[in-house]
């Protein structure tokens, strides 16, 4: 009797440890991994310094995308891409396209020479994708993305401060440091 109780108590362990496992693994297939996501978003081939993306993703595998784009094609990209994961199930775009505008050209074209030609800001223009972005939006500039220290990110906004045409400046260029303590 002891042997059949021992067995049988082994046995509904066992069936417990593979239940728990098999939901664990189906939980993490369900939810779509947020780096195949961002790499999906910085890989498109029109994704560029004066475009911003950013995404939200719902535990029911639903992804919202959002930010602000130059091309109307940078949209419907990043929709396809996201689309194509494993694990969504639904893509929300609100992502902005901006207005077509030689104003908001020329403002983006002076903001880019402006901020990176600032002493020791060029390098966040280098490579395939900037981690600081410029969106001009009907001659308002707004900053995005990541900076190494707060140094940088003031100097970013002071070069920003000196655009001709800008009518405002908003900073939302945030640290390594301020990154990192949002991911926790």
């Amino acid at each position: 009797m002891k042997q059949v109780l021992s067995k049988l108590t082994a046995l509904v362990a066992g069936l417990l440890l593979a239940a728990s496992f098999a939901a664990g693994a189906t939980d993490s297939s369900a939810q779509p991994a947020s780096k195949s996501i961002r790499k999906a978003l910085v890989t498109l081939p029109y994704y560029g310094v004066f475009d911003n993306l950013a995404y939200n993703v719902a535990p029911d595998g639903t992804v919202t995308l959002y930010g602000q784009v130059v091309r109307s094609s940078t949209k419907k990209d990043a929709e396809y891409s996201v689309k194509r994961i494993a694990g969504v199930k639904r893509v929300v775009n609100e992502i902005e396209v901006l207005p077509l505008s030689p104003f908001d050209d020329s403002v983006r074209a002076d903001a880019y020479r402006t901020i990176f030609d600032t002493a020791g800001l060029y390098r966040y223009a280098l490579g395939a994708n900037p981690s600081l972005h410029i969106v001009v939006k009907r001659g308002h500039l707004t900053l995005e993305g990541v900076v190494a220290n707060e140094m940088d990110r003031r100097l970013a906004y002071m070069a920003a401060r000196n655009v001709r045409g800008a009518f405002t400046v908003t900073n939302n260029l945030r640290t390594d440091e301020e990154q990192r303590r949002q991911a926790r």
